[in-house]
């Protein structure tokens, strides 16, 4: 069977160069949602930030470890502990990566969660999140309300 990592896409009137920064703010997306904590950085190379949701029952420290201005952002996990899976440290070594591209006069920005596949324990719980997510938090900063 094909390996295949968790991955949405979507069409943003921003250029890549304003997608990029928003990308790189996490604290801006990221933040505040269902009582997320949220502490480090995530501007540069090299930079680490946690998470931690659900009074605990979700922590992952992720480190920028790939940063292309414009097209692409790379965080590794180095640490997890997700309570609701038998396998709490199944995020570690995975990765979240963002691509930017440039389609017609509009940008693609395409999300993947390297590692997360159909074969992964938390896949059918965490790919609808991941997706839910997106979809409410961070691609509305995307897009202008015209095309939401």
């Amino acid at each position: 069977m094909e390996k295949v990592d968790f991955t949405i896409a979507i069409l943003s009137n921003k250029t890549p160069e304003v997608i990029y920064q928003t990308l790189l703010d996490v604290r801006s997306w990221w933040w505040g949602l269902y009582g997320v904590e949220f502490t480090g950085n995530s501007e540069n190379a090299d930079d680490v930030f946690t998470i931690k949701a659900g009074d605990g029952a979700h922590y992952s420290e992720h480190k920028l470890v790939e940063l292309i201005p414009g097209k692409k952002i790379v965080w590794l996990v180095t640490e997890a502990n997700l309570a609701f899976l038998e396998n709490k440290k199944e995020w570690v070594g995975t990765k979240l990566i963002f691509e930017i591209s440039e389609k017609g006069e509009r940008s693609e920005v395409k999300f993947i969660h390297e590692g997360l596949t159909p074969a992964s324990e938390c896949y059918d719980s965490c790919a609808p999140t991941w997706t839910q997510y997106l979809q409410t938090k961070l691609f509305p900063l995307l897009n202008d309300k015209r095309d939401s």
